[in-house]
């Protein structure tokens, strides 16, 4: 017995995908309609839909190929290098000082043309 893999979306994949947007409008829908009930059982309303419009759509091509995306995400996120405190508090201080840096030079070359400018249009103080 041979796996088929699926290549591309089908109708059924769109109706799919079509049920779980309305299972996650109904839940929503259900929140503004259903006032009687206490708010927070309104929330667990929205939240299982939220929940069963999830399941019902992670079946279709599209959320496979979604939840394919998710898990190697993971996995290249466990590969990520992250920096030391200390070399994170370096990075941090030169940030600063360029920005301070860059700061006075603009805020020099802006009072340099400033200056230019009155002085060649004949309004300079």
């Amino acid at each position: 017995m041979t796996d088929q893999v699926q290549e591309n979306a089908t109708a059924l994949d769109a109706l799919k995908l079509a049920a779980g947007v309305v299972i996650l409008a109904a839940g929503i829908a259900g929140f503004y309609l259903l006032v009687d009930l206490p708010i927070w059982l309104r929330w667990i309303i929205v939240l299982a839909a939220l929940i069963a419009g999830a399941l019902v759509s992670l079946q279709s091509y599209q959320g496979k190929t979604f939840w394919q995306f998710v898990q190697s995400s993971r996995v290249e996120l466990r590969k990520v290098v992250w920096p030391s405190t200390q070399e994170t508090w370096q990075v941090t201080l030169v940030v600063f000082v360029m920005i301070l840096v860059l700061g006075l030079f603009f805020w020099g070359v802006d009072t340099l043309l400033g200056f230019l400018t009155k002085w060649l249009t004949g309004r300079g103080g």
